[in-house]
Parts: structure tokens; sequence; C-alpha cells
């Protein structure tokens, strides 16, 4: 299935990874805000962990059709995320995100704490006010 991607850190245009991963390989991108998440400053990257009323702001992205099978390699392999390993950092799951101008929510690729970083960032982790990565 051939989902967007909602970032919010480091892949945001004018972040670090923005040109290493994104640039010419997307057709569009547009803010968006995920609803029922919150975010946690990581060491130099942030986290979105599940949280209902929360909100997380980033960016809706949506890749080039000829790019995407290697644009979504890559990106898990930023996110150290491998379907099913237990050392994950994060796990992609499709979530309803909805674009800052409005309109129907749209299914896309979010990066989400793995359960075990989730729950050592709600014990002791830096919450980042707002869910702004930017605004920091």
């Amino acid at each position: 299935m051939s989902l967007p991607f909602f970032v919010y850190g480091t892949l945001l245009p004018g972040e670090a990874n923005h040109d290493l991963f994104l640039r010419g390989r997307t057709r569009a991108a547009e803010p968006g805000r995920l609803n029922g998440a919150v975010l946690y400053a990581g060491p130099g990257f942030p986290y979105a962990v599940e949280e209902r009323g929360g909100v997380v702001h980033g960016a809706l992205v949506t890749a080039r059709p000829r790019e995407y099978e290697e644009l979504l390699t890559d990106l898990d392999r930023l996110e150290e995320y491998a379907p099913g390993d237990p050392r994950n950092l994060y796990e992609r799951v499709g979530r309803e995100v909805r674009r800052a101008g409005g309109g129907p929510p749209v299914r896309a690729w979010v990066y989400l704490a793995a359960p075990a970083v989730a729950a050592r960032l709600r014990a002791r982790g830096e919450l980042i006010d707002g869910g702004d990565w930017r605004l920091r």
C-alpha cells in the first residue's frame, strides 16, 4: 500500500535529514497534524508517542511513485525500523493525519516510538510543548 508519510522532526523541510532523504523524491509536502499523539525530545531527534488529547505538528509528504519503494526502505533504515524486530526504536504505522488547510483526514505512514521507547519517554522523557519540533 503506497501511503504518504507524516514527518515531524529531522525530515521536515529545513531540517537535517530533509535534503538527504526527501529532496527530489517527493511530489508534494503540506503542513499537517497528527491528533492523539505527543512529541518527546530525543538525543537529537524527536519521538511521537500516542496519547489521547495530544497533537503533533509536521508535514504530510507524498513520494514520487517511481521513488516510493526505495524511499520507504531508506526511511525504515533511517528510523531503525524492521518489521517485528524487538530492538526497533520506532514502529511504522498507518494513522489518520489532518491537513492544516482542512478537508478529510489522510491515511499516512507515521514512525511512532516503539513500545519500550514510549514507556521510557512517558516515565522520564522531555515533552515538547505544543507538539512542534521546529519550536522546541
